[in-house]
């Protein structure tokens, strides 16, 4: 084999060169180090890795989907590294209950996926008039998952194989009354306490420190002192707002979306009716169902004799408490307002007619169609404004990749300044000042961005003082930006900050002062020197702080209850010092019945939750699940 190679050297040469240049005219050095970083493994399962790609992937989806149900959420919480770390814990659970169902042969017939998909209610809503799945409706909304509707069908049943793995501990967990009780009385366990604080803002004016003091405190907690590293920046956003602004809709083109549109342009149709219910629950017994048909059976019979008594009847026979005063009237309502045979009854009705009994989950319905309210057909110029604005976006969401990829392009490829891809794209270059590694309470914005920061304050930024990478902030906006002046973190002078180190002397003294009178008195007190008067007593527990702090409410709860009444010393830190005095346990107030079934039932959740968890982390390390990447700091 290596014979050709040495026989055919310029050969093989020339289709080494055809092969491997292009791609690099293509790619550059600095796309293949990209893909090869968004192959690496962040986490293994079963021998199986999780690449960042995926992870990224998971977490962009993540945060598609919570910013459509919570609009107003804060973009940087989403894109914080707590919750891509999270975002990857998710994505290793499924991983390992996937093989975990895998392994165990669990899987979902077509069946109980008809099934499954039938009770869904939001699949329920896309059936039409006749009963039959809107088929549009349906791949729309496997769409918007990121599926064809066969991959969307595929997703349902392995979620619920996934279940089943865990459905087993579910049903077999238990916990018993007397067990729960034991726990929940310990939790809820009460006792009677009385506090003396010795505060350290008490003592303060006991303190007066002398330059010798300031000066060495200064010197032992440098560290407190420090001015933080800053940078003076500039930047450009790319967002739909700037392609919108370079988007002309041609009054030819507003006219025709205008025609095609104007049916929903108008708004939808609306009925008026009164109904009669007669309850019957659709999980009572058939009798009391029969019972309750019978009984509307005969009230519609008389509306048939009479329709004009139609409010009567409604007034004094209907189970429903909402409109009966009302002689059953439920006002206008559109589609989608109502239960599906309800609905599907009053939109096929003639105005004045009287329904046959109509039967839902809620029980027998009779109906009278009072008014129909047809939609109004509004004219070019009253929706000109909302259609120029839904053509704009539709164009914007278009043309934002492509606009997307030459900012991309030009911050990379001419990376010494931000002024080619503004002037290209027409983008605002925006300066900021006095930036630091982590954001500034109160900033908003791009400015704001963890990610963003990172890229301006990494090494190879701060040295070259050239372009940062395009970087996804948001959905649909990238930001680029360059640090113009760096100043590196610094030890401020004493005299800058003498202010400050006084305040954390006599801070520091008065503490001490506080904690050692407060241990004199605690250990007078506890040979029985306590004096006569002291705090009036109060009783807490876990769930009633009364506000004390977290040592002292945990001091008092630890206390042995054999040896009641004793005094306990609490160390609050730069706060001072606190005595209690622990008198008594007080037991558990005497819960009504339904509380205390409420309080099993939540135990019972734990318990469960907490098997589950164990389940969970036996099968991590059976599968040989390891994350490789660390926890967040403010995770641990």
């Amino acid at each position: 084999m290596f014979d050709i190679f040495r026989k055919h050297t310029k050969i093989m040469m020339m289709v080494l060169f055809l092969l491997v240049i292009p791609s690099f005219v293509l790619f550059g050095i600095d796309g293949y180090n990209r893909m090869s970083e968004r192959d690496v493994a962040v986490a293994r399962v079963g021998g199986n890795d999780i690449t960042q790609a995926q992870w990224d992937s998971a977490h962009r989806a993540e945060a598609d989907r919570l910013r459509a149900s919570m609009p107003n959420v804060d973009a940087k919480l989403l894109d914080s590294p707590e919750a891509r770390y999270a975002t990857l814990e998710r994505l290793v659970h499924d991983r390992v209950v996937a093989l975990a169902a895998d392994q165990a042969r669990l899987s979902t017939s077509d069946g109980r996926l008809a099934r499954y998909l039938q009770e869904d209610p939001t699949i329920a809503s896309l059936r039409k008039a006749d009963g039959k799945i809107d088929m549009d409706r349906y791949r729309q909304l496997a769409a918007n998952q990121g599926f064809t509707p066969e991959g969307f069908e595929n997703n349902v049943r392995l979620d619920l194989a996934r279940q089943q793995v865990e459905m087993g501990v579910r049903a077999s967990s238990f916990a018993v009354p007397a067990v729960a009780d034991v726990a929940l009385n310990a939790f809820f366990e009460k006792r009677e306490v009385q506090v003396v604080n010795f505060l350290a803002k008490d003592y303060a004016t006991k303190v007066s420190p002398t330059e010798a003091d300031m000066e060495a405190f200064y010197k032992n907690n440098q560290a407190l002192f420090q001015a933080p590293e800053q940078a003076q920046v500039e930047y450009v956003v790319l967002d739909l707002e700037v392609v919108k602004k370079s988007i002309q809709i041609p009054e030819a083109d507003l006219k025709s979306y205008y025609e095609q549109n104007a049916s929903r342009l108008s708004g939808v149709e609306e009925r008026r009716a009164s109904h009669i219910l007669i309850n019957a629950p659709k999980d009572a017994a058939v009798a009391d169902r029969q019972k309750a048909k019978l009984k509307a059976e005969e009230l519609l019979k008389a509306v048939r004799a009479n329709p004009t008594a139609f409010a009567d009847v409604a007034r004094k026979n209907s189970q429903d408490q909402g409109s009966a005063a009302k002689g059953g009237d439920l006002d206008f309502f559109a589609r989608g307002a109502m239960v599906k045979p309800f609905e599907d009854a009053v939109f096929v009705m003639q105005k004045g007619a009287v329904s046959d009994l109509v039967e839902s989950d809620f029980g027998f319905h009779i109906i009278q169609l009072t008014d129909i309210k047809l939609p109004k057909q509004r004219s070019f110029d009253e929706v000109r404004a909302s259609l120029e604005s839904d053509l704009r976006n539709q164009q914007a969401q278009r043309k934002y990749a492509e606009v997307a990829e030459v900012f991309t392009n030009t911050v990379y490829e001419q990376s010494d300044s931000l002024k080619p891809v503004a002037d290209k794209l027409k983008l605002e270059i925006k300066t900021a000042d006095k930036l630091t590694r982590q954001p500034i309470p109160g900033t908003t914005g791009v400015i704001a961005n963890d990610k963003f920061l990172a890229a301006l304050f990494a090494p190879e930024a701060i040295a070259n003082k050239r372009n940062t990478e395009a970087i996804e902030v948001g959905v649909n906006q990238l930001v680029a930006g360059r640090v113009v002046m760096h100043q590196p973190a610094r030890t401020l002078a004493l005299a800058e900050v003498q202010a400050q180190v006084r305040a954390q002397v006599i801070s520091a003294r008065a503490s001490e002062l506080a904690q050692k009178e407060g241990a004199e008195k605690l250990a007078l007190w506890m040979k029985g020197g306590a004096p006569a008067s002291l705090p009036e007593a109060q009783v807490v527990s876990r769930d009633q702080t009364l506000n004390l702090p977290v040592p002292v409410l945990t001091a008092a709860l630890r206390a042995d209850p054999a040896k009641l009444p004793v005094w306990v010393g609490v160390d609050l830190g730069a706060q001072g010092y606190a005595l209690v005095r622990i008198n008594r346990v007080v037991p558990r107030d005497e819960a009504a019945q339904a509380a205390v079934r409420q309080s099993r039932e939540q135990y019972a959740q734990w318990w469960t939750g907490a098997e589950l968890q164990a389940y969970y982390a036996l099968l991590k390390e059976k599968l040989k699940t390891e994350i490789l990447v660390p926890i967040p700091a403010n995770k641990q």
